[in-house]
């Protein structure tokens, strides 16, 4: 609080938060305690020429400053690998500053977030450490030069809020009868390791769309239901009045089942907030928890309740959507709305599998499906590259210097019950992949080659953990593999058990990873890891084809191994083309259903496609009936399913314990959809050069489509009718573009706006 001289300076250099201490209060464990200090301007607030907060908690914190929020983003700081990446957040306070009197009264709110949030699944109840603790410091400039800070210590004070218990789980309680009676609490200092202190590296938490209800009614058993219409991720926010004391209570779930709430996929999350009534005007809005809903249960609402009574705040990451998509399907456009909500609602500042259960955790096999996805439908190049720095901590702590399979992983802390355990799991295809997978659709999407240097050293670690497990015929075919997850043909118990075989999926995914490496380490000037990765590659695509491939014949002979084989480049071209074409009678004997999980989805449709089965392809993805991509829109879908029949034809929620209705990495497909039949494509890296490749198909005969790219939008439009295809293409002007039209033909044009046309007797033929 007072001057810092020169000396002072030199002491605190190094330490962004300024000597601030780390705080707590002693308050009951689910309890959000209020910290807070007053403190005199030492100069007229008309003399201030700046003012900013530096900000930081082992919690989450909300801080005010004269009853003032410094920022509208919410959750901060994040969720981070805490043990070596803690942020902080800085923000521009001067226009609140600007309008004290004489007086600064600086309060922080803290809770568990997810630092002490109990996390997990199977009981794990899995925390960073028992004590949260928060820290700040806010550095005022007058005109003159001079500084005023003021920062966390052991001289603030401490009450109880109106928030006696909060929880990401399992909601927030809040009684605004405690907002004018608090107690009085004790303050002590926490001691931090502050070498862990780094600044905020991905976008903030913010609230977007608010949402009314579509329809509000009476559930069979007497409950009043909520509808907003759209499967979302964050809480409800409403004002009202009532008698002191009325306890309003809102669950939320994803789905109803038999006309009430469908809560059994929460498992142990109770996902319910409580709200008490002050007897005035009160305004509640859950903060420190959020939501997986789009129905919600309502008891205890004083008088009559109405569209007008509750909105629902949409939360996640600020990432800037960058897609834009509309085709003559419109069941097809659902599937792509419903791939971009589940994206927002899992962008919570980590990659999440699900925003709704006991779990939310940053499973990395998801994100390594769908990052490709990710890249083109909003701006995801900060979002994953924070989480991609808490993959190499992660990784370089880890006792063997495995990739694990959630980032952060709070799953080292678990306290399994009933014997369930993850000690000693090894290296895991597509889960581990991630460290390889992701940079390289960052790669792709944005040409950034500093933060390709940046994640470059976890590709070193992820293929060393492999290569020390791999056997001497140089396939990976021992330990344990999650393999095609969730196989619709799998048992709703045994979401492991898949056609695939879990080797064959595993040696395919490491040649993969391998050969980009190899192209990475040549492009970073490192050419003993360029020949180190090379020499790996070529060794695991010889011991691949010596033993699952078989005059193009693939080991457990389904859609999967098929599809690796071919997108990863594994086959020779004879082997190939049987391949694709066994792929194409695997997919019409299946009457056009799917049969892939996690490992073949992304990749079918690319795979049928490059190998000439366009009709496939597409009758792949227009199919509606389960499983396929279609039928969950036909059941009403918002979002994407973790399943493919996470909802059972009459209605019910799938058997198995693991279901949810918001889980992004079956909706890869938007990835070909992209740039296959829309035809937007990235040449090299960053769209330095631009493919415009449209692939039409039956069943589809119009499409918009454009994006926000690095370099400037770009937008294409095509029609395929009786008279023949058009297109109408609009890229970057200067930026080198490729229009490759459905009859083979190619032009090069240096951007702008361009308009094609093939004859229907031209076209035909071609296809």
């Amino acid at each position: 609080m007072n001057h810092v001289t020169a000396a002072a300076r030199e002491i605190l250099r190094g330490d962004p938060l300024l000597g601030a201490a780390f705080i707590t209060a002693e308050a009951p464990r689910n309890a959000a305690p209020l910290l807070s200090t007053r403190v005199r301007l030492e100069q007229s607030s008309s003399q201030i020429a700046a003012a900013s907060v530096r900000a930081t908690a082992l919690g989450i914190y909300e801080l005010n400053i004269n009853d003032r929020p410094v920022t509208q983003s919410v959750l901060n700081p994040g969720w981070t690998a805490y043990e070596w990446r803690l942020q902080y957040q800085e923000f521009d306070v001067t226009h609140i500053a600007d309008d004290a009197v004489d007086e600064l009264r600086v309060e922080a709110k803290l809770g568990n977030g997810w630092y002490r949030g109990d996390l997990g699944f199977e009981g794990a109840n899995a925390n960073y450490g028992d004590e949260i603790a928060v820290c700040a410091v806010l550095e005022i400039t007058y005109h003159d030069g001079t500084t005023q800070r003021i920062r966390t210590g052991a001289d603030w004070v401490a009450h109880t809020s109106d928030t006696p218990a909060n929880s990401l789980y399992n909601g927030q309680r809040i009684d605004a009868r405690l907002r004018s009676v608090t107690d009085a609490l004790p303050v002590r200092e926490v001691d931090v390791d502050r070498s862990r202190l780094v600044p905020q590296a991905g976008p903030l938490v913010q609230r977007h769309e608010r949402l009314r209800p579509q329809q509000i009614w009476t559930s069979p058993r007497g409950e009043t239901l909520v509808d907003f219409g759209q499967n979302l991720v964050g809480w409800i926010r409403f004002t009202v009045t009532g008698p002191a004391g009325t306890q309003i209570t809102i669950r939320h779930a994803e789905v109803l089942e038999h006309g009430e709430l469908g809560t059994r996929p929460l498992r142990h999350a109770r996902a319910t907030d409580v709200f008490v009534l002050s007897g005035g005007s009160d305004t509640f809005e859950p903060t420190f928890t959020f939501h997986g809903f789009r129905y919600a249960e309502i008891s205890g609402w004083p008088g009559e309740l109405d569209a007008d009574s509750i909105e629902a705040v949409v939360v996640h990451s600020a990432t800037r959507a960058t897609s834009e998509f509309e085709c003559s399907d419109p069941l097809v456009n659902q599937l792509v709305h419903n791939s971009i909500w589940g994206q927002k609602g899992n962008f919570l500042d980590v990659p999440t599998d699900c925003p709704q259960r006991d779990e939310r955790l940053g499973w990395t096999g998801d994100l390594a499906a769908f990052a490709p996805s990710a890249c083109f439908q909003f701006d995801s190049a900060d979002f994953m590259h924070k989480w991609l720095l808490d993959l190499l901590e992660e990784t370089r702590h880890h006792p063997e210097g495995i990739v694990p399979i959630t980032v952060p992983d709070i799953l080292k802390y678990a306290e399994f019950t009933n014997g369930f355990t993850l000690n000693g799991l090894g290296p895991t295809a597509i889960w581990n992949d991630a460290a390889v997978w992701v940079p390289q659709a960052l790669w792709q999407a944005y040409g950034d080659e500093d933060r390709l240097t940046a994640h470059y050293p976890a590709m070193v670690l992820y293929l060393q953990s492999v290569e020390r497990v791999l056997s001497p015929s140089g396939l990976w075919d021992e330990g344990f593999q999650f393999g095609d997850w969730l196989d619709p043909d799998a048992p709703p118990d045994q979401p492991g058990t898949a056609k695939a075989d879990p080797y064959v999926v595993a040696t395919a995914c490491l040649f993969r990873s391998a050969t980009f490496a190899a192209e990475i380490a040549g492009l970073l000037n490192k050419p003993e890891d360029a020949q180190r990765w090379t020499a790996l590659a070529a060794r695991t695509r010889d011991a691949f084809n010596t033993a699952y491939v078989d005059a193009g014949r693939i080991f457990s002979d389904c859609a999967t191994v098929y599809a690796l084989a071919i997108c990863f480049g594994l086959l020779d071209p004879p082997d190939r083309r049987v391949a694709g074409d066994r792929l194409a009678e695997i997919v019409e004997a299946g009457d056009y259903r799917i049969t892939t999980g996690f490992a073949g989805t992304p990749f079918v449709t690319w795979a049928l496609s490059e190998t000439g089965h366009v009709d496939a392809a597409y009758a792949l993805l227009l199919e509606k009936s389960c499983p396929s991509w279609l039928y969950s829109v036909t059941m009403g879908a918002t979002t994407i399913w973790e399943r493919w029949d996470s909802m059972l034809p009459d209605g019910t929620i799938n058997p198995g314990e693991m279901t949810s209705f918001n889980h992004y990495a079956l909706g890869a497909v938007t990835d070909w959809i992209y740039q296959v039949v829309a035809g937007i494509r990235p040449a090299e890296p960053g769209y330095r050069k631009i493919r415009i490749q449209p692939v039409p198909g039956p069943g589809i005969d119009h499409v918009h489509a454009a994006l926000e790219s690095v370099v400037g939008r770009i937008s294409v439009e095509w029609r395929n009718d009786h008279a023949g295809f058009t297109l109408a293409v609009e890229t970057p002007q200067g930026t080198p573009t490729e229009i490759v039209l459905p009859d083979g033909s190619s032009t090069l044009v240096d951007g702008g706006a361009h308009h094609f046309h093939v004859d229907a007797a031209v076209r035909d033929r071609r296809l």
